[in-house]
């Protein structure tokens, strides 16, 4: 590609320090060439570990990820940008996993969605770039998770960290808390030095610490291997019918997301700093995002903080209050139904007299989603007027697949 003038040698530093300017944490530069994965990543999705997610293996998407230029024709350089996200309550010493009343929000999810928040901030790069070099560039683009690109291969091949046994992106002098961001463009910047070292070491933390079995370690050519269909990620966001009843258990009180097997390493342990950015922090009762217009719902909402399972799940019920509490956020991803799915999971798992009323209201929510998970969660429970409950439902209950959970809950040891 002809060089456009007025591109000076040293517009890599300058547009590093403009992103840094704009609040991103790392940046990164690599050319734009074919994935070094192709093999491992087909092979992958054959064995079907992306379970439900067949956005993934559509054939064009496959091309896409594999290739940029498939996607980005006349992109000539991925400027690769990292945003620390870890909210300044968001340490594992203030988190609510060890309290079972309460639900647990994976940290990314509990301010705005990043989406929105991370594009606007490469847009505005892109538009500082367009500016120093005098001209449009027409076939730049801005992806943030949204797109058939392989963000984490991108971010190793421009230098900001390696691929942990987690399959995260973890930077040795800041973890893994950052969402990844990538402009494609159509100068020659030339790459940064790859990230090559693997600084996992003989370390399993992650691996020995996730509850479902989901990260199975490296397979023979190093690369960190994933069973998306036992990840509780997955299982709480992307999956759209119900939970596996052996999984629910594992599952415990997160109720969008995970972070287990980001906690657990010691890259965060020891060097994750809370992000400067106020949209990513959690949100109070009532609150929402920074900068969203959010409706108002009679009595409000618990927060992401260390919201109370019983309120998030009269929040799911409502269908008012639910619109408050997820606009302008990540939870919207699971939807209505699936939220309450969650929700009513980890009030299973809490097992607790308090959760009957909720769960019996549950019983009668429009989503068959919604009453299959609730006459589990009674059947945890295992009281008397659990079982009450299940017991008028099954009477009125007309779908097969509520009928049974219904039925399996009444076969619970507790009600024998």
């Amino acid at each position: 590609m002809a060089p456009i003038p007025g591109i000076s040698s040293d517009l890599r530093d300058r547009i590093r320090d403009e992103a840094l300017r704009l609040g991103f944490d790392q940046v990164g530069f690599a050319p734009v060439r074919a994935s070094d994965h192709g093999e491992f990543f087909r092979s992958w999705l054959a064995a079907g570990m992306h379970g439900e997610m067949g956005y993934l293996a559509r054939e064009d998407a496959v091309a896409r990820r594999l290739d940029p230029e498939v996607g980005f024709p006349g992109a000539r350089t991925a400027i690769v940008v990292a945003h620390n996200y870890l909210p300044p309550d968001g340490g594992s010493a203030e988190d609510p996993a060890s309290e079972p009343s309460l639900g647990v929000i994976a940290r990314y999810a509990r301010g705005r969605d990043y989406h929105r928040v991370v594009k606007k901030k490469l847009l505005r790069l892109l538009g500082w770039l367009e500016e120093e070099v005098g001209r449009e560039l027409p076939l730049a683009r801005a992806y943030v998770d949204t797109g058939p690109v392989l963000e984490r291969e991108l971010a190793r091949r421009a230098g900001l960290g390696w691929f942990g046994r987690n399959t995260m992106l973890i930077h040795p002098r800041r973890g893994s808390y950052s969402f990844l961001g990538v402009l494609f463009v159509e100068l020659e910047l030339g790459g940064d030095e790859p990230f090559a070292a693997d600084h996992c070491g003989s370390c399993r933390a992650c691996v020995d610490a996730c509850p479902t079995g989901a990260l199975l370690g490296r397979d023979g050519t190093g690369a960190p291997v994933i069973d998306a269909r036992l990840c509780i990620s997955y299982l709480t966001i992307e999956l759209r019918g119900p939970i596996p009843r052996e999984l629910r258990p594992l599952i415990g009180n997160r109720i969008f997301g995970c972070d287990i097997c980001q906690e657990v390493c010691p890259f965060n342990r020891r060097f994750s700093v809370a992000s400067s950015e106020p949209a990513f922090a959690a949100r109070g009762p009532g609150e929402a995002p920074p900068g969203v217009d959010a409706p108002r719902a009679q009595g409000g909402h618990p927060g992401t903080r260390t919201p109370s399972l019983i309120a998030l799940l009269e929040t799911a019920l409502d269908e008012t209050a639910w619109d408050a509490f997820s606009v302008g956020s990540p939870l919207r991803r699971a939807g209505r139904p699936g939220f309450a799915r969650n929700v009513c999971v980890g009030l299973g798992n809490w097992g607790s007299t308090e959760a009957v009323p909720v769960l019996t209201r549950a019983l009668h929510d429009p989503e068959p989603l919604v009453r299959g998970h609730a006459a589990w969660g009674l059947g945890r429970v295992g009281t008397p007027a659990a079982k009450e409950a299940l017991e008028r439902a099954r009477l009125a209950e007309r779908d097969p697949y509520v009928r049974d959970e219904i039925l399996q809950a009444l076969a619970e040891p507790a009600f024998a």
